[in-house]
């Protein structure tokens, strides 16, 4: 008998239930938080050209490698940890020689990323990972010493994007955050809560090259100048889409969803400073990398593409690299299709003049 009333202590947790045949919001997915023990599940969601809740694709591998041609023994930077693929890469070139120090500024991931790392052999030995901003690859260097291999993948990770906790994305309710790090600054809900109209039309079209930026932006601050709250992504979603009302219906449905994803990265581009991080980085760059050092640098929109491109150009004119990029690389077709995400990327790079 009390054998009995011990076992119906331990009652047995059930998954999480949903409607339909299969799950659809990101808490739903939980056998895609599970890639150790559903690999048949992720590798299903990827063969039909999605990316797994929780996991996030890494873009242009391949063409990343053949350029930096990492041999044993060398030292390298990730900029941007992320989810890690790039960097588990990178570190199997070494063979088990070299070191590569890899930096995030979202405490969240980086410490699944760093644990994720660790249990496939990874440990501090090869691997220094650091909450760090890229924008500070200076101060890694003082301890470091230079590298000769530099990545910086400035997209933002799927995994950020598809918890709806983060509100990144206007697809799924959640707090309009958008903050990289949410320990750090002011979400961007508090940033718009006192914005002007004439403000955030700057924002829209400096950092998305949003068309409908001004109908947009008078449509925000009215509400907000006539109390209304817009603190959740789907609040901002609904204010976009009858500022655009205006326009015909056929065409309305498109609009409102390209111009809601301009509108998303604008904000998120403010909240995180990601050009004037971005603009340090660069500046910082060569300072970092040993002679003849490599770095190639994945860009996602037109304005970083152009900060990118700008710095290269002048930094090769100044003979401070030997190499830089003639076109952009872009991922392949096939890539595109296996995972739609990579449709945006383009990757420069540059080489280190030797000294």
């Amino acid at each position: 008998m009390e054998k009995q009333e011990g076992c119906q202590e331990k009652k047995h947790k059930r998954r999480i239930h949903y409607s339909g045949t299969h799950p659809k919001s990101y808490r739903e997915k939980y056998k895609e938080h599970q890639p150790e023990k559903y690999a048949d599940t992720i590798s299903k969601v990827i063969q039909k050209g999605g990316t797994p809740a929780g996991m996030h694709i890494s873009i242009l591998v391949q063409e990343i490698l053949d350029f930096l041609q990492i041999r044993p023994g060398q030292q390298g930077l990730d900029a941007t940890l992320g989810y890690g693929g790039h960097t588990l890469e990178m570190l199997k070139c070494l063979e088990g020689q070299g070191h590569i120090y890899a930096l995030d500024v979202d405490p969240i991931e980086l410490a699944k990323t760093k644990k994720r790392l660790q249990e496939k052999g990874y440990g501090p030995e090869i691997l220094t990972v650091r909450l760090e901003n890229f924008a500070n690859i200076d101060k890694v260097a003082e301890e470091a010493g230079k590298f000769d291999f530099v990545l910086a993948d400035l997209g933002v990770s799927s995994m950020q994007i598809d918890n709806p906790e983060r509100g990144f994305t206007y697809k799924a309710e959640g707090p309009l955050d958008l903050r990289m790090n949410p320990e750090k600054g002011i979400s961007a809900a508090e940033r718009i809560r006192d914005i002007s109209q004439e403000e955030l039309m700057g924002m829209l079209i400096e950092n998305s090259d949003e068309p409908y930026a001004e109908e947009i932006s008078k449509e925000v601050v009215t509400r907000i100048r006539r109390g209304e709250k817009i603190e959740t992504t789907t609040a901002l979603h609904q204010a976009i889409e009858d500022a655009l009302g205006f326009l015909p219906v056929s065409d309305r449905k498109e609009a409102v969803k390209k111009s809601s994803a301009r509108t998303f990265q604008a904000l998120r581009i403010d909240v995180n400073n990601e050009f004037e991080v971005l603009y340090e980085f660069l500046d910082k760059l060569p300072d970092v990398l040993a002679p003849g050092g490599r770095a190639a640098i994945l860009t996602f929109h037109s304005g970083e593409d152009r900060l990118v491109k700008k710095s290269f150009k002048q930094l090769k004119k100044e003979n401070i690299y030997s190499e830089i990029a003639d076109e952009v690389i872009r991922p392949s077709k096939e890539e595109c299709i296996r995972n739609s995400r990579a449709k945006s990327t383009k990757m420069r790079w540059a080489i280190r003049a030797e000294e």
